[in-house]
């Protein structure tokens, strides 16, 4: 039977004991805590550590983030379709810029927020995803397009292509003289309901009337499924992929045979990463493979394995800590719904233990082999549920090369406190 001590031990991928961490205090100097922004603020990394860092905290490890970097980057050059790919999972400007030096022609983004930010961070070719329905978004998508050209947005709403057309002509002198342009792509239906005007026909006429406009330009089609992207099983997810795009494709053959020239297909994601190039898209808008999340591990991949996702490398966890244990067979941490812990959630390199809820600022693990119980001070990395929401409440990542941190970024180029 292995003790708990030789567990903790053994388990170091997973958890960090800290009695480790004040043994070793005891030898060297510990780490001037007093210092930890001012160190950070400069780049000096020396003496960062996993063990040092606030909890909870996110924690990206580099290599196996490189590594998916390079995977996607190879796959669309293979099956030579581009990639744009979605912020909404990392909202980095750091992480933007790795991506565009391993060839994405872009980025797509879910908020104009999104949009200034990565706009504005100097990167080219921002689409943002949803339509501008407010007075506040359309003077900011005006506003955006006249700083950056290359800046586009889509619509799924004849209503909101008028309202833009009156905004351009009577806020905007650019606009109406032809100096600027609003460049805009039609949002059409691929089985979610939340988005999409029908493929075919009426998403045609829209596009008409865009390009009928002299302030703005029409750009193309946009179909993202992400149903068909959670789809479990390669060929299920395949199927899927192929029906729900049927009405993109549509959209593209008769807007092709009416003269308008269709300057993109974008859509996809990271579970149809190596479908997608099949089914009509000329570009991805994947995100999710730079750090992987829970909901995608277990769609199955092309290898044949139906109930693991072995594409991509997990390189984002929550960093916990343990400092509660009164009860048999649970621990309190401090991943509570504050920062969006989900019973879904997995513990790194410790299936055993099952993450759960129990406040605010507390979270727990739970387990029934009694001889593995963790301790208060253990430290453990949690892979979260949905990159997309859990992202959202943190500041920052603490870049890692195993239990050194080398870096850190910014998340929606945030500068507030080490954790909220």
């Amino acid at each position: 039977m292995m003790s708990r001590r030789n567990f903790l031990v053994g388990a170091a991928t997973g958890a960090c004991s800290i009695t480790n961490v004040w043994a070793t205090k005891n030898s060297v100097s510990p780490f001037p805590l007093d210092e930890f922004e001012q160190r950070i603020a400069r780049r000096d990394f020396r003496g960062i550590t996993k063990e040092v860092l606030p909890t909870p905290c996110m924690v990206v490890d580099i290599d196996l983030f490189q590594a998916n970097i390079r995977h996607m980057a190879e796959t669309v050059k293979e099956n030579g379709i581009n990639l744009r790919p979605h912020v909404k999972v990392h909202k980095s400007v750091d992480v933007a810029r790795y991506q565009i030096a391993h060839g994405a022609i872009g980025l797509t983004c879910a908020t104009i927020a999104e949009a200034e930010l990565f706009s504005r961070a100097g990167i080219k070719g921002v689409l943002w995803t949803k339509q501008p329905a407010s007075v506040n978004n359309i003077q900011r998508v005006l506003a955006l397009s006249k700083q950056d050209p290359t800046f586009m947005f889509v619509t799924d709403d004849s209503l909101v292509v008028d309202w833009l057309e009156q905004a351009a002509a009577a806020y905007n002198p650019g606009y109406e003289k032809g100096r600027a342009k609003l460049r805009i792509a039609v949002s059409v239906f691929a089985g979610m309901q939340r988005q999409g005007i029908d493929g075919g026909k009426p998403a045609v006429e829209l596009a008409q009337k865009i390009a009928s406009s002299k302030r703005m330009q029409f750009e193309g089609f946009m179909a993202y499924s992400g149903a068909a992207a959670h789809t479990k099983g390669f060929a299920n997810r395949r199927k899927r992929s192929m029906e729900v795009l049927a009405g993109a494709r549509e959209s593209r053959e008769l807007a092709l045979k009416s003269g308008l020239p269709v300057n993109l297909m974008s859509g996809g994601s990271t579970g149809t990463y190596n479908i997608d190039h099949e089914t009509g898209l000329t570009e991805l808008e994947a995100g999710t493979y730079a750090f992987m999340d829970t909901e995608y591990f277990i769609i199955g991949g092309q290898d044949g394995d139906d109930k693991m996702y072995n594409d991509w490398k997990p390189a984002l966890t929550v960093l916990t800590t343990v400092d509660g244990k009164h009860r048999p067979n649970i621990v309190t941490t401090d991943y509570g719904t504050k920062a969006l812990a989900k019973p879904t959630d997995q513990v790194k390199g410790m299936p055993w233990l099952n993450v759960g809820q129990q406040g605010a600022e507390y979270g727990a693990l739970r387990w029934k082999d009694g001889d593995k119980e963790p301790r208060v001070g253990d430290r453990f990395e949690i892979y979260c549920t949905n990159l997309d929401q859990s992202t959202n409440a943190f500041d920052r990542y603490y870049v890692a090369r195993g239990d050194q941190i080398v870096d850190v970024w910014p998340i929606m180029g945030r500068t507030g406190a080490a954790q909220r």
